[in-house]
């Protein structure tokens, strides 16, 4: 995988394809590779960027405090590295989809286009059981059966004991065994206190914003809809949070179809 690096953080990312940039920002607690059916499909006709954020994956896992938008810039550098300064798609789930309208908002000379997956744009007070449990299930040992069960919680108990799903999440479990509570924690408090409210009146990017019907974040996705009066909003039946790994086909055609409507779709 390819490395950026800078002020100390090293960021692992994936690129494939080429053309468009299309840059996918994870949610917690997956890595890049929650994308790959959207790596897959997309790769044919766009610039695929996907990365672990700083504390998940390949990358750095700092303990020091930091903020959102430090874990944007850091999205930023792997744009940087990889030449993108104009016409990238961001895509993001969870604190991935925050960080996707953080970078939208700031920097639309390079966002031609927002899909929020979640799309909880205000601060969220709900994290102080996961920093607890993440620190006691290290100590006890027991860290990987508790990452595996906040995994499940990303998607439907139907589809998480399906073949696929046990597979898929059994992967995410092991490459898990790096996970440093101290640096999980900091990520949350980011989140935490992170507020964008603010940015969305002046906000203009073309937005998709796409919640599974059985997604907790759907009431934060429909209030972020209802403040970016040009967003689209989309439910998808049958699937949880990640609705885009439990149902890809149905979540790509949703982005095909936004993408025509904005004349950003590039000929096959």
């Amino acid at each position: 995988m390819p490395l950026s690096r800078a002020n100390g953080i090293d960021i692992r990312y994936e690129a494939a394809g080429a053309g468009q940039p299309l840059v996918l920002i994870h949610p917690l607690p997956f890595d890049h590779r929650v994308w790959l059916y959207q790596q897959a499909s997309f790769s044919d006709r766009f610039r695929v960027i996907a990365m672990d954020l700083r504390g998940w994956g390949a990358s750095s896992k700092p303990t020091t405090p930091f903020t959102l938008a430090d874990m944007g810039a850091d999205v930023m550098r792997v744009l940087a590295n990889e030449g993108v300064a104009a016409g990238a798609i961001v895509m993001g789930c969870s604190i991935g989809s925050k960080i996707a309208l953080m970078l939208a908002c700031d920097h639309p000379e390079v966002f031609s286009a927002a899909i929020l997956v979640g799309g909880n744009s205000g601060a969220q007070n709900q994290f102080d059981h996961r920093i607890a449990a993440y620190r006691d299930n290290a100590r006890s040992g027991t860290l990987r059966d508790y990452h595996l069960g906040h995994l499940r919680y990303g998607v439907t108990p139907a589809w998480a004991d399906t073949p696929i799903g046990r597979y898929l999440l059994d992967g995410f479990a092991d490459r898990g065994v790096g996970l440093d509570p101290d640096n999980i924690a900091r990520v949350f408090q980011a989140l935490t206190v992170s507020d964008l409210t603010a940015k969305l009146p002046a906000f203009r990017t073309p937005t998709l914003i796409v919640n599974g019907e059985h997604d907790n974040a759907l009431p934060g996705g429909l209030k972020t809809a209802s403040l970016i009066p040009h967003a689209r909003h989309e439910i998808l039946a049958g699937a949880g949070h990640c609705c885009f790994i439990e149902k890809p086909a149905a979540f790509d055609a949703l982005v095909v179809d936004f993408l025509a409507a904005n004349h950003l779709l590039p000929l096959e």
